[in-house]
């Protein structure tokens, strides 16, 4: 029996004690026991009284057993039964293993089950101390984690409200019945959705199709086999597919589970909403960097699709806020990596991350738009090395560089940094040899500290420069994208100025060689769109057209280009078409100089205000709605009234929005305010006539109006609509401003990727790298590549690591990791040492206060000591007073003597301590007695 004592001081709330009494009180299972303090989310009496140490778990096979299982369950049997039906390597159906019999097997292997459920129970309710009690107390992730289970937590009902469901009902473009089944593959194409790049592996589609294929036939639909990869003709082909299907073992119970099971589960609990479980499992496994980075994104993309979605809107915050707090987590360890070590920090930002889409670090920042995180100084410190290829930086780098373009044998006295000092930049060498160069590097730099070792250094980098071959010299200098840069910029300059003179000279028949060469610019540069478009990372072509359209500077090639072309058809032609094409050709070239801003974002001063200039743009097309119905509103009722007896014509439109567009900018119209007002105006009315004779012209009616809706009109758009857009751009300004150096640091990489993968040559000498690009396509295709062996568009800034020095890498990170997490818990201790001093001093004023009253109260008490004296002495004066007037008054004595004994019996129990105050009452009451009995008798 457990009594609790409800107010009574130092116990325990009602609701511990209600399951601690149930837990002692009934002889249930370890694994009930674990449910029931699960259900009641009381983590600490799981930990105190059920994962105690040397508490033996009895058999819960049968507790396991009645429990009941969600449909993802139920099904993994049966699809696990078909799967094992199928034959393995070898074409041999493998032989089934046989049933254990050991009873302390089975019941460690109960043992083990209970654990799974409870931890399944726990991600399914998102109690997260409770899925860290277990992971502490021996639940392998590894182990647990499989495609089912995955799948049963996809599909559940319980937890906080999440937009899954609408997401996925937005990827299959159609309704969804309430009781479907959310697979693994709808959640690939959902993250390949919010990525926007090719997520879902062939691999997987495969080994998924083996499992559970034949169970789900809709599913396969989803699974791409037959839009993405179509089925390949030919025997050679078909053989190959058929290795593939007979390599995966689908009797092996591994290949359910996964190689990173806490990167599936912060996946789900992101999708799910689960932020501090998210958090939870971000912290668990390898690669949190990368993991906080995809959580960024995912939060990102989810808020962006709810924000366009009215039935989610009202958790866009909340998915902006989690966003945020995963992306300063990804900063922090960032910066706390690169304080440890530098060259492993960048190693961390650069190796390709297999289980995201061989992906980095620095793609997925990216991909997030985390502008703090491309901002930092490690991330700053590749891209400038990337950006000067081998070329060794200094001052005037850009005057070298063109003057190296102009004047092609400057190249060859130009510094160039090979070997071990391009450690960030020759990607594609061995690692091994890499790091290896690095120490060297490193240890050649701490040993240059005095005058001597600076001109060893020197004399050493001269004779190593020597020593470089010209031709790599030149071939290293066209390929740094600064090279490129300026090649591409000085070409683009060249291109403006033979624009510029076709059009603003006389046009020939025929073209001349400058229109041939500017025609040949822009075919060749649409050339090279096309090849970014295909080049691009993700999957599908309408993807990466997508993608491709979400810069704006491509949407501006896009238009110039087309518009151009239009006008080249046009110019082929006779007369009239001829003109038309070369009035296309100048209102084409204004494309051309606003593209010109697009290289000024290269700068660190004018990159910013070309990104003010975008975003004023997108304020001010808001803006023009707004003023688009304030000025129809006045040029309709203006035309009306003074032109009543209008024809339907173009020139009718015309003619609202020409006189009021133009007052927006001052110019009134001041003699055509008033029709009737102004002396250059004629007169009218009816039945009148001039000097002359001649009848007047009717008046129109309403004329009068016109001048008061003007100047409403005026009042509203030119100071309160125009105030209003200035009031917005400075806005603008003052929000970029205060981002300027992140804003042009992140545009920064955009234009070095972009530099990067261009080919060496501008348009529109670019035709032949792209010759060169289509036969070497064709000479792969011909050729089977190596298994390690991958595209150079590929493996820009991009790491390739082996086993050990991932292993190596991984437990960097986490070392990182648990530095941060202490330093944050050292802070969080500081903090709350200084609330506890605080306290301190509070308690020990009150302490101050508590001996003042003390004191007040001992001094109070010996007030009333006093008191009680001179009471004392008070009644003693009474008892002579009353002895004397005995004596006067002749009272006998018998008699008084009697009365006062029944008087003392009566008022002496009250109080014999304390005589002072009950003392004098009973000395006045009895005086009051005798009086009384004195005056009977004197009546007798």
């Amino acid at each position: 029996i457990t009594v609790f004592r409800m107010g009574s001081e130092g116990q325990q709330d009602i609701e511990m004690s209600i399951l601690t009494a149930l837990l002692k009180g009934t002889n249930a299972s370890a694994s009930d026991q674990l449910s029931l303090a699960l259900a009641w989310n009381r983590v600490d009496i799981a930990r105190s009284q059920i994962f105690v140490y040397g508490l033996h778990w009895p058999p819960a096979g049968a507790a396991a057993a009645d429990r009941p299982r969600s449909p993802a369950a139920q099904r993994q049997p049966a699809g696990k039964g078909k799967a094992r039906g199928k034959k393995g390597k070898g074409g041999k159906a493998k032989a089934e293993p046989p049933e254990e019999t050991d009873p302390r097997k089975l019941e460690l292997l109960s043992w083990v089950n209970s654990l799974e459920q409870a931890m399944m129970d726990a991600l399914v309710l998102d109690r997260v101390d409770f899925v860290k009690l277990l992971i502490e107390n021996g639940v392998n992730i590894h182990h647990f984690l499989t495609i089912p289970r995955l799948e049963e937590l996809y599909n559940t009902k319980l937890g906080p409200a999440n937009t899954l469901h609408f997401v996925v009902r937005d990827v299959k473009k159609g309704n969804l019945p309430p009781d479907y089944q959310i697979t693994l593959i709808d959640i690939g194409l959902v993250l390949e959705f919010l990525y926007r790049c090719n997520y879902t592996r062939k691999n997987f589609r495969t080994l998924y199709n083996n499992l559970y294929g034949l169970k789900r036939p809709k599913a396969l639909k989803l699974l791409g086999m037959e839009d993405d990869e179509p089925r390949p003709k030919g025997k050679g082909k078909k053989n190959k597919k058929k290795e593939e299907e007979v390599d995966i073992d689908v009797d092996d119970p591994e290949v359910s589970r996964f190689q990173y099971p806490f990167h599936e589960l912060m996946v789900w609990a992101v999708l799910m909403k689960r932020q501090k479980m998210a958090l939870f499992l971000w912290q668990r496994g390898e690669e949190a960097m990368a993991k906080a980075l995809v959580a960024c994104k995912l939060y990102k993309a989810m808020a962006h699709e709810s924000s366009q979605s009215e039935l989610v809107d009202d958790i866009y915050q909340d998915l902006e806020n989690n966003s945020k707090e995963f992306g300063q987590l990804a900063y922090e360890l960032l910066d706390q990596s690169y304080k440890h070590d530098e060259q492993l920090a960048m190693k961390m930002l650069t190796y390709e991350l297999k289980n995201w889409s061989n992906s980095t670090c620095l793609k997925l920042a990216v991909a997030a738009k985390h502008r703090d995180f491309i901002a930092h100084t490690c991330s700053q410190m590749l891209l400038t090395d990337m950006w000067m290829g081998c070329l060794r930086m200094g001052k005037s780098n850009s005057l070298k560089v063109i003057l190296g373009i102009i004047f092609p044998p400057a190249i060859l006295l130009l510094e160039f940094r090979l070997g071990d000092e391009t450690s960030h930049h020759s990607w594609k060498e061995n690692t091994a040899g890499k790091t290896k160069d690095e120490n060297k590097s490193n240890k050649d730099a701490s040993s240059s500290a005095d005058t001597m070792s600076k001109k060893g250094d020197e004399e050493e980098n001269q004779k190593k420069n020597l020593r470089i071959p010209i031709g790599r010299k030149i071939y290293e200098f066209y390929n740094a994208p600064f090279t490129k840069f300026w090649f591409n910029t000085i070409s683009y300059l060249v291109y403006l100025m033979l624009y510029n003179y076709i059009i603003l000279v006389k046009m020939e028949r025929w073209p001349s060689l400058q229109e041939w060469i500017v025609i040949s610019y822009i075919i060749t540069l649409g050339l090279e769109k096309v090849r970014q478009i295909l080049m691009s990372e993700p999957g599908k072509l309408k993807q990466k057209i997508s993608v491709w359209l979400e810069d704006y500077w491509n949407i501006t090639d896009l238009v110039a280009i087309s518009v151009f072309l239009l006008g080249l058809l046009l110019r082929l032609q006779g007369e009239p078409s001829m003109g038309y094409g070369r009035v296309i050709y100048c209102v084409d070239i204004i494309f051309w100089y606003i593209r010109v801003l697009d290289i000024f974002g290269v700068n660190k001063y004018l990159g910013p205000y070309v990104m003010m200039i975008g975003k004023m743009m997108i304020d001010m097309l808001y803006f023009v709605v707004i003023m688009l119905v304030v000025l129809m509103s006045f040029g309709v009722a203006r035309q009306a009234i003074l032109h009543p007896d209008e024809e339907p014509t173009w020139r009718l439109a015309r003619n609202i929005f020409y006189m009021p567009y133009w007052m927006i900018y001052g110019e009134v119209f001041a003699d055509s305010i008033d029709l009737y007002a102004m002396e250059i105006n004629p007169p009218c009315g009816d039945n009148m006539y001039d000097e002359d004779g001649k009848k007047l012209p009717p008046c129109i009616p309403g004329a009068w109006l016109t001048p008061a809706i003007m100047a409403c009109y005026l009042l509203v758009a030119n100071i309160l609509l125009v105030n209003l857009l200035i009031a917005v751009f400075n806005n603008t300004f003052f929000e970029v401003k205060s981002i300027s150096n992140q804003v042009w640091k992140f545009q920064r990489y955009q234009l070095i990727m972009t530099f990067h993968d261009r080919p060496i040559l501008p348009p529109p000498l670019i035709v032949f790298p792209h010759i060169y690009i289509v036969l070497k396509r064709l000479c792969c295709t011909c050729r089977r590549k190596p298994e390690g062996e991958r595209d150079d568009r590929a493996r820009r800034l991009q790491l390739v690591l082996n086993a050990e020095e991932i292993k190596s890498l991984y437990e960097f990170e986490e070392q990182c990791v648990e530095e941060y997490f202490r330093e944050k818990e050292d802070e969080k201790q500081s903090s709350n040492n200084e609330r506890i001093r605080v306290t301190a001093e509070r308690v020990e004023n009150m302490a101050m206060r508590l001996e003042e009253v003390n004191e007040r109260q001992r001094s109070m008490k010996a007030s009333l000591q006093t008191v009680d004296l001179r009471l004392a002495q008070l009644e003693d004066f009474s008892g002579r007073m009353m002895n004397a007037l005995e004596k006067l008054a002749g009272v006998d004595r018998a008699e008084l003597v009697r009365s006062r004994s029944g008087g003392s019996s009566v008022f002496e129990p009250s109080g014999p301590m304390r005589r002072s105050s009950v003392g004098s009452a009973d000395g006045c009451s009895l005086y009051r007695y005798q009086l009384d009995h004195d005056n009977q008798t004197d009546g007798e």
